[in-house]
């Protein structure tokens, strides 16, 4: 953790394989406490996910294209937001056809679609604990795995139906690969792994799996084994699958004629590339993000579908809901990441520590950087970086265990480093939890800054005292003041049964937002047996403008048309596709606020208005004549 040339690599860094000095075998004594340990952690994380997951609410838009996925393999294929396939989800699908598939199987419910989400959080636990075991030895991998579990974002994230958490695990299994490469003789297979691996986190998240690439690639090519040259074919390899995956889905698809294949959705010219690399990839820097267009589209009545979003700033991470999510070990991380490259400046190129150091330091600088720049930033999103900051922190911690502090500038040296993270990272904590909020335990900022301060004293008298029992202590104590604000908070997440969109000790407005959602959706399944009374036969139940209104509505299970899109700016279905429609008695009623959109003015002008005085959501009747059927 020190700037020490002299910080040494754990004694348990290096790969349990063949070596010029035999086989390491383990004291199975040992294995036995830390598989004990690792079992208990994943356990604890899967119950923290899975704790009365069905009293979370869903977020809506995704839920409505699952339920259509699993009803047709037609839409799965495609990805189609509604059950007639005009459109598809304004992402790719990859993650969701693992949801669709569960419901397929299990049935519609909420833990049919959480229960995904569960399954990987846990297992990329497990993968991360032996990715970080792999570089940076057992006690660094159990540190590891315990602050990814405790996270509150990671807690939040994988208790919804997000689609990120299946990218985390896939990422994650390609930084284990790379680890596995560097630890055992880089292997050839295990690099193209990594390659796949990327490529289905891409069919995730598309252009976000893309992020941990330089980071891959750069622990490799500074650390792998064998001659640069070889090294440098193996990364382009990878990196060729890696893309040849990304792109299979999306090519496959843009092949079948537009007339056999919903509408790319998030595109203007019904193009899946632009869907990804525009609409969700380069055009969420400096412009208009979709949440916006569809605020633009309508108005104030977008409500709880708009939360709010920090402004973008170097800061923006470490501030607010973001910090209370995933920013509470992130100073402390970069610190020891940058004190562990510069003590191990000295190492062999292949030293494995320092690759453990590269790879996840650069992941997480590169996160870092692209969530500080982009112009909206869901709270969910940072669960992304707290593998790299959980990482981090395991390998410092193991490797100031294992570091020689047999001179007195050495133990001067990581004494006063551990004192400084320990204090500083204790200090942001107490100023991060927020004076108000829901669920703020009254004792917890005291709690924290006690602990703080006794494992700062007890690593500045490591300076006088040279007993390995007190610097074992301290390192304890650090561990414990640098957890305990974030697994307070995510026991709080879970005993609040909050997901994806709630963050730890939240406001009240912001709590009261994320309800609200629940409320509604009650609302909306009261109100559809009145709409099927409406619909007097026609094959879809209604229309509606947008489709992210037109989710609240996916209980029924009919078709209720989309028009525009999520943003409801998308041309699809056009004018003229929405006037077939009605003369072809298609559907009769229309939900629709007031718009300058073409479509919706039409209808306004030509539709009867049955709308209630004073109502935002306008209804209106469309009969076959009014459209000259």
């Amino acid at each position: 953790m020190a700037d020490n040339p002299n910080l040494s690599a754990p004694a348990t860094s290096q790969p349990e394989t063949p070596t010029a000095a035999g086989t390491a075998r383990p004291d199975p004594r040992r294995a036995w406490l830390r598989r004990s340990a690792i079992v208990v952690i994943a356990a604890l994380a899967g119950l923290s996910y899975a704790w009365q997951l069905g009293r979370d609410p869903l977020e809506p838009y995704y839920a409505a294209a699952v339920r259509s996925m699993s009803g047709s393999w037609h839409d799965f294929i495609f990805g189609a937001f509604d059950p007639a396939g005009t459109i598809t989800l304004d992402k790719l699908p990859g993650a969701f056809w693992v949801q669709a598939l569960s419901v397929r199987a299990f049935g519609y419910s909420t833990g049919a679609m959480i229960a995904p989400q569960v399954v990987e959080g846990v297992i990329t636990v497990l993968v991360l604990y032996r990715a970080v075991t792999r570089l940076a030895g057992p006690t660094a991998g159990l540190i590891a795995a315990f602050v990814l579990a405790v996270s509150p974002a990671v807690v939040a994230l994988d208790r919804g139906n997000i689609s990120d958490s299946l990218m985390i695990l896939l990422l994650v299994l390609a930084a284990d690969a790379v680890s596995g490469a560097i630890a055992r003789g880089g292997q050839w297979w295990r690099l193209i792994l990594a390659g796949v691996c990327v490529g289905l986190a891409f069919q995730a998240k598309m252009i976000e799996a893309w992020l941990v690439l330089p980071a891959l690639g750069l622990a490799y090519l500074v650390s792998g084994p064998g001659p640069t040259w070889r090294r440098v074919r193996q990364l382009v390899a990878a990196g060729v699958v890696a893309a040849v995956v990304s792109l299979a889905w999306m090519t496959a698809v843009s092949l079948v004629p537009a007339a056999s294949r919903p509408y790319a959705d998030g595109s203007h010219d019904n193009s899946l590339y632009q869907q990804v690399f525009v609409y969700n990839g380069f055009g969420r820097f400096g412009e208009q993000t979709p949440l916006q267009l569809l605020t633009g589209e309508l108005g104030q009545n977008v409500g709880v579908l708009d939360l709010p979003s920090a402004a973008p700033g170097p800061a923006r991470l470490l501030e607010d809901e973001l910090g209370r999510d995933t920013g509470w070990l992130l100073p402390a991380a970069a610190l020891i990441a940058v004190a562990g490259l510069a003590g191990l400046r000295r190492k062999p190129r292949a030293d494995p520590l320092r690759a453990c150091f590269i790879l996840w330091g650069c992941w997480l600088v590169t996160l870092w950087v692209t969530f500080s720049v982009t112009t909206e930033l869901n709270t969910y999103y940072t669960a992304a970086l707290a593998p790299a900051a959980a990482a981090i922190v395991g390998a410092g911690v193991a490797a100031a265990w294992s570091a020689d502090r047999t001179s007195a500038g050495r133990r001067v040296a990581l004494a006063v480093a551990l004192a400084v993270v320990v204090a500083g990272t204790a200090a942001y904590a107490g100023w991060l939890v927020p004076s108000a909020g829901r669920d703020v335990p009254g004792w917890l900022v005291p709690a924290v800054i006690a602990v703080g301060v006794l494992a700062t004293v007890t690593a500045l008298a490591c300076l006088a005292v040279r007993r390995q029992a007190v610097f074992a202590a301290a390192l304890g104590a650090g561990i414990i003041a640098g957890s305990l604000a974030p697994a307070v908070a995510s026991v709080g997440l879970v005993a609040s049964h909050e997901s994806a969109f709630d963050t730890p000790f939240e406001p009240a407005g912001a709590v009261r937002a994320v309800d609200s959602l629940t409320v509604l959706q009650a609302q909306v399944n009261l109100l559809i047996p009145r709409l099927e009374l409406i619909q007097e036969g026609a094959p879809d139940l209604m229309a509606v403008q947008t489709a992210a209104v037109a989710s609240f509505f996916a209980s029924s299970g009919q078709e209720v048309l989309p028009i525009g899109g999520f943003t409801g700016t998308i041309p699809s279905p056009t004018l003229s596709q929405l006037q077939a429609d009605i003369r072809a008695g298609q559907f009769h009623l229309v939900l629709a606020y007031s718009s300058a959109d073409p479509r919706i003015e039409w209808i306004a002008t030509h539709c009867q208005n049955v709308t209630k005085p004073g109502a935002p959501l306008k209804s209106y009747f469309c009969l076959p004549a009014d459209a000259g059927g």
